[in-house]
């Protein structure tokens, strides 16, 4: 069972980055999928979740700016990141979810490494 989070990297304020988790050893479409991230010095935090139904719940600090959708083909979750702020800065983890709350670590089965955001100008 893995998890492979990919698509990090530096951009500027405003800008916009796409994180992709790729999924292997188990069947994505059963489990809830969160995106969780960690700045320096922080715990780590909720950003985003998808159901198995596709419903979808977002942090009120990225909603209106971040997407998450799911390829269940694919086996592949995405994160679009749009207006990107230095507050956005952090290591951003997937993980899966068989149940239990979408917003707490402690409900996510498996976890992702983890890929690094910057932004900064």
């Amino acid at each position: 069972v893995q998890l492979q989070a990919s698509g990090g990297g530096l951009v500027q304020p405003g800008g916009s980055l796409r994180l992709s988790c790729a999924a292997s050893g188990f069947t994505l479409d059963y489990y809830v999928i969160g995106w969780f991230r960690q700045a320096p010095g922080k715990e780590r935090r909720f950003v985003a979740a998808i159901e198995r139904s596709d419903r979808t719940w977002y942090s009120d600090s990225v909603k209106g700016r971040f997407t998450i959708s799911r390829d269940n083909a694919e086996s592949t979750v995405s994160l679009q990141m749009n207006n990107l702020e230095p507050e956005d800065t952090a290591v951003y983890y997937c993980a899966a979810s068989f149940s239990g709350s979408l917003y707490y670590t402690g409900s996510y089965d498996y976890w992702g490494q983890g890929t690094l955001v910057t932004v900064s100008s």
